[in-house]
């Protein structure tokens, strides 16, 4: 099966002269459908820059990022839009919902931003994730798993092919944490979802199909089980 994302020999390299920091050293990664894929490290390791270029939302120094057919360093800004909008979806910690919008509309706001070619149900995303019976509810009326469960539909609902996925247990107990990244795992297998995970949470790892350290820009292949 093809790699939905694909990233070989990617470089990030930030400031000049003196003051360069290299952010991502030469990262190569695959990730196909129906796979969640983890990223621990330390802080500042290049985790976020690693999401971050393969969103769409940082170019690289140099290397190639492709997603499905799209090579993302030949593709127009306006392409780089459309390409975030329609085929990747994005997770934050704690949800980052907008406070106003009740979770039905949380999830449906994709949608208004253009034409979807064949967007999920939003009340069905909602059953799915275990949010239905709060359809009606606004993130401050939310706990921290049940707005990351409605960030995690909000997601999915325009069928992205990646799902990039931001320290989605950072503001969890054990057990929420356990939750949202078995449902994480669900949605990518079931819907041939590639996902990309960072996360410092090592407890969660089992729920994984394969998992990466990433220190100092370099990623490698963790070669220990995490069943």
């Amino acid at each position: 099966m093809s790699p939905i994302l694909s990233l070989t020999d990617v470089t990030l390299v930030h400031g000049d002269g003196e003051e360069t920091v290299t952010a991502l050293d030469k990262v190569s990664l695959e990730v196909s459908p129906g796979e969640l894929v983890a990223i621990v490290g330390p802080s500042g390791s290049g985790k976020s820059s690693l999401l971050a270029v393969a969103g769409a939302l940082t170019t690289p120094t140099s290397g190639t990022v492709r997603l499905a057919d799209h090579d993302l360093g030949t593709s127009s800004p306006r392409e780089l839009a459309r390409i975030r909008r329609d085929q990747i979806g994005f997770v934050f910690q704690s949800g980052n919902l907008v406070p106003a919008l009740t979770s039905y509309d949380q999830v449906r706001l994709p949608l208004t931003f253009g034409k979807v070619s064949d967007p999920r149900d939003p009340a069905e995303l909602l059953a799915e994730v275990g949010m239905d019976h709060k359809a009606k509810r606004r993130p401050h009326e939310l706990s921290g798993g049940e707005r990351q469960r409605v960030g995690i539909a909000r997601a999915l609902v325009t069928r992205p092919h990646l799902l990039l996925v931001d320290e989605p247990t950072a503001a969890l107990d054990r057990q929420r944490s356990q939750d949202i990244v078995g449902l994480l795992a669900r949605e990518a297998h079931e819907h041939d979802v590639a996902a990309v995970m960072v996360t410092h949470d090592h407890d969660v790892l089992h729920h994984c199909d394969r998992v990466y350290e990433m220190i100092d820009g370099r990623l490698n292949a963790v070669a220990t089980s995490t069943d």
